[in-house]
């Protein structure tokens, strides 16, 4: 029996990338006709660059959306009973492959690795450096943008997969403790987006756990020094706890809530794997345990087309994540 109180509302949650503006019309339909008959409460959108920025322009991604499309989705959204969180990936993921995205690319100082040359050899993601001066003037603005146009009474600040920091390249950082640095960063968008907006704050947990003591590896928990951020930060933020493979017990579930956490549990393509880390989470939940996320990773058109059944036929990849979308909130 879990320590939840009986009758929690629990959050229901889907995460997916922003569409482009042609994308908003077929993932409305999705809302309407699978999203809202599932259950669905939370819906996470990753914005990133994807969107027609006024206070920085040369910051717009491709594929934009406009200030009134997203104001009128999360009406949309709201109107059916689902709360629309948008999302910026703060510090890291700021490169993919051999591209680099817009703020690094248009403001290169304040690149974490700047001696990396530009194809990103050797690397997984580029990181903005958090003690650049400039840096949170340019973000926070974003972010502002996004929290205005979507109406959001909260924002995901993303952070997770940060390989890049305390760089002995980076002439601020280098030397500096990685937990200090990456505390650095959390607070500073808590102060802001908390603190001066008003706004709950959520993230990824996994720069937060020590691979040695969870071992969940690089990838779902930290090598490189960052975990003991997690007393260093503020536990009103809501951790989204993601966890992709199959296995016996996920501790950092326990872990985050004996840290005073709320926990936000998610999942991703792999069903066995969606469903035991479900299962630790009913069985170790407190009343800081919010629910159930389930991660697609694919576009928000996309991800509408596989669960709608409609064509174009998306990847394999994200009819499985759509599938076992439905798995996890048609099961109670």
């Amino acid at each position: 029996m879990s320590q939840r109180e009986a009758g929690a509302a629990d959050w229901r949650a889907v995460h997916a990338m922003a569409p482009g503006e042609e994308g908003i019309p077929i993932l409305r339909r999705a809302v309407e006709d699978v999203l809202v008959p599932l259950g669905v409460n939370v819906l996470m959108l990753e914005v990133n660059y994807g969107f027609e920025y006024r206070s920085h322009p040369e910051l717009r991604g491709g594929r934009p959306l406009r200030h009134d499309t997203c104001q009128e989705f999360a009406a949309f959204c709201r109107e059916r009973s689902i709360r629309l969180i948008p999302q910026f990936m703060c510090l890291g993921h700021q490169s993919w492959a051999k591209n680099t995205h817009p703020l690094l690319t248009h403001y290169p100082e304040l690149d974490e690795t700047p001696h990396i040359p530009a194809d990103n050899p050797d690397i997984y993601c580029r990181s903005w450096c958090p003690l650049h001066p400039d840096v949170n003037g340019i973000v926070l603005a974003l972010i502002d943008e996004l929290i205005d146009a979507f109406e959001a009474d909260a924002f995901h600040v993303g952070m997770d997969e940060v390989f890049l920091i305390a760089d002995d390249g980076c002439p601020r950082c280098q030397g500096r403790d990685p937990a200090e640095l990456f505390a650095t960063a959390v607070n500073d968008y808590h102060r802001h987006v908390v603190g001066e907006r008003g706004l709950e704050l959520l993230m990824w947990g996994d720069r937060l756990l020590d691979a040695a003591t969870m071992g969940y590896g690089e990838w779902e928990s930290s090598e490189d020094g960052t975990a003991p951020a997690i007393d260093l930060i503020p536990n009103d933020i809501v951790i989204c706890d993601w966890h992709y493979e199959p296995g016996d017990d996920y501790p950092s579930v326990r872990y985050f809530q004996e840290k005073g956490f709320r926990v936000l549990p998610g999942c991703w393509r792999n069903a066995e794997a969606a469903q035991a880390l479900f299962e630790c989470a009913d069985r170790d939940a407190t009343d800081r345990m919010l629910g159930r996320l389930c991660t697609t990773w694919a576009g928000a058109d996309d991800l509408s087309r596989a669960l709608l059944g409609e064509q174009p036929e998306p990847s394999a990849q994200v009819m499985e994540a759509a599938a076992t979308l439905r798995l996890c909130m048609e099961t109670p």
